[in-house]
């Protein structure tokens, strides 16, 4: 992640644009994920779009399987 991030440079704005639950992704098994969207400005790009998709594992935890920028 640090490899795709670094060049971007730092965050200068980020707001939540959508969060929205879903049971099924492409590729992925079934279970509980968010898939949350960011409007996000970087330094060296703006306008991006940031895309964070945790999912619910078997112990309960809700851990980040996804991250995407556009």
């Amino acid at each position: 992640m640090k490899a795709v991030r670094r060049p971007l440079g730092q965050a200068v704005s980020r707001e939540v644009s959508s969060a929205d639950r879903t049971t099924s992704l492409p590729g992925a098994p079934d279970g509980e994920y968010v898939v949350i969207r960011f409007g996000t400005s970087f330094e060296n790009k703006a306008p991006a779009v940031e895309t964070i998709i945790p999912a619910l594992d078997r112990d309960g935890i809700w851990r980040v399987t996804g991250y995407y920028i556009r």
